[in-house]
């Protein structure tokens, strides 16, 4: 009996999915229009304020990472160090790519690579600074708040993150000195390549999940009695935090709470940037509890921090 509940479960789970997939399809079918404008907006933001933002650090993270070294360091914190450092002052999803390079250079284990995936994710100071400081707050001084609000948050994580390891320094498993890695040519051109395919990776979330965003909230609205500039806020957040912050500026930009909103919403990240993050860290087995965790600290947190900052 119980190998044949074990059989159908998997079934009723696809159902399931089919059902959602076939809803989403017939959505997409019903608002042509709708889901066009919302895949438009998704690359514009995509072109305009995360690609240039984003590449040039990808790249030069990647082939920093790909330089081979003589004598690696076999300190724990200067590994830690290293992955912040890189990590997290990259833009979403620079974080995890550090994280799982690392663990593919043998620098850091598996276990080590799950706290450190949640306390080196951070936006970029670049996409910060420049679009959400210029272009959404039009003060650069609040951009560099909101940037030491973040930090501030991920310090205090990691180093719950480090005291967590250490208590656990019996358990973790060695850094993966055994794997042989495989020799690079070519650095940058490696690096390059690299880049190219988690750019098409942030691409296709970003563009994908803001027409998903966009069809959701003109049919809720259609159906129900709801504030559309809230509705469409709380959706695009929840879907793809960089049109999710856009809707904000469009709508709340006089209210008093815009700053902590926006805040809120980058610490969110929404579905497009932890699909991102999950892909990549599946590459390594990453373990996930400890981002899930960083989010849900984040949202709490940064908010906070910032209204003592201002």
């Amino acid at each position: 009996m119980n190998e044949i509940h074990l059989r159908h479960y998997p079934t009723k789970q696809n159902m399931i999915s089919i059902a959602v997939i076939w809803g989403l399809i017939i959505l997409f079918i019903l608002q042509p229009g709708i889901a066009h404008d919302g895949a438009e907006a998704g690359a514009q933001l995509f072109v305009h304020a995360l690609l240039p933002y984003l590449l040039p650090y990808i790249i030069l993270t990647q082939w920093l990472l790909k330089v081979p070294v003589e004598n690696p360091s076999t300190k724990s914190w200067k590994r830690y160090m290293k992955a912040y450092v890189l990590g997290s002052f990259g833009g979403f999803p620079v974080g995890a790519v550090t994280v799982t390079e690392m663990v593919k250079n043998g620098e850091l284990s598996r276990r080590e690579s799950g706290y450190l995936l949640a306390a080196c994710h951070a936006p970029g100071p670049m996409f910060i600074l420049g679009f959400v400081g210029t272009e959404l707050f039009g003060n650069t001084t609040t951009g560099w708040k909101l940037l030491a609000a973040i930090h501030i948050a991920n310090i205090l994580f990691l180093l719950f993150t480090l005291l967590a390891i250490r208590r656990r320094q019996r358990e973790l498993d060695t850094p993966q000195q055994h794997i042989t890695k495989k020799r690079v040519n070519s650095p940058f051109l490696e690096s390059i390549k690299e880049s190219s395919t988690v750019i098409i990776l942030v691409a296709t979330t970003v563009i994908f999940f803001s027409s998903l965003g966009n069809v959701l909230t003109t049919t809720i609205s259609t159906a129900f009695t709801v504030d559309m500039g809230i509705t469409k806020t709380i959706l695009l957040a929840l879907f793809e935090m960089t049109s999710g912050v856009q809707s904000a500026t469009d709508h709340f930009f006089t209210s008093p709470v815009f700053p902590f909103l926006i805040a809120a919403i980058i610490s969110l990240n929404g579905l497009s940037i932890h699909m991102q993050v999950f892909v990549i860290a599946k590459t390594t087995d990453t373990p996930l509890s400890p981002y899930l965790l960083s989010r849900v600290w984040s949202i709490v947190t940064v908010p906070i921090i910032l209204y003592f900052l201002l």
